[in-house]
C-alpha cells in the first residue's frame, strides 16, 4: 500500500489525508452516484480533471485500498474501477456532502436524489452501499 505522509493522530486529519484534496471524492461520487467505472467515464464529468491528476487519484485510491482495478470484459487494454468495502464507507461522508452543498450553496442535485437523501438518508446510505457492493462483484 502507498504509505501516506501523516500529518497528525487526530481522525479528521487522517480522513483528510486520504480524502482530502479536490478530486478524491468527486472519483468516488461519480461510482457511487453516476455508476461511472472507466478512465473515459470519469474524464467526462463536469468538472473536467486533467488525465493526470485523474491518473495519479485513482492509483491512490487503488493504493490506500478504497478502489480495486480489474482488466475490463469487454476490451484487455480497458480498466474497470470498482469500490471495496473501505470505499462504500465513504458513501454517508458523501451523503452528507450534498445535504450540506445542496443546503449552503448553489449546487444542482438530481431533485430524485436530494427528496431521498432528505426523506430517508439512512434508507438512502443503506441502498447506495448495497448498489456499490454488487457492483463490485461484477
Amino acid at each position: 500500500m502507498k504509505e501516506l505522509k501523516q500529518r497528525s493522530t487526530c481522525s479528521i486529519s487522517t480522513s483528510l489525508d486520504v480524502l482530502g484534496d479536490k478530486w478524491t471524492l468527486l472519483i468516488v461520487r461519480d461510482i457511487v452516484f453516476a455508476g461511472k467505472s472507466t478512465y473515459g467515464q470519469f474524464l467526462q464529468s463536469a468538472e473536467k480533471m486533467a488525465t493526470n491528476i485523474l491518473a495519479d487519484r485513482l492509483a491512490l485510491l487503488e493504493a490506500q485500498g478504497i478502489l480495486t482495478k480489474a482488466v475490463a470484459a469487454d476490451k484487455k487494454s480497458k480498466f474497470t474501477y470498482r469500490l471495496t468495502e473501505k470505499g462504500v464507507d465513504i458513501v454517508p461522508i458523501l451523503v452528507e456532502f450534498i445535504l450540506w452543498g445542496a443546503k449552503h450553496g448553489p449546487t444542482i442535485v438530481d431533485p430524485g436524489l436530494l427528496a431521498e437523501l432528505q426523506t430517508g438518508k439512512e434508507a438512502a446510505v443503506a441502498k447506495y452501499q448495497q448498489l456499490a457492493r454488487e457492483k463490485a462483484l461484477t
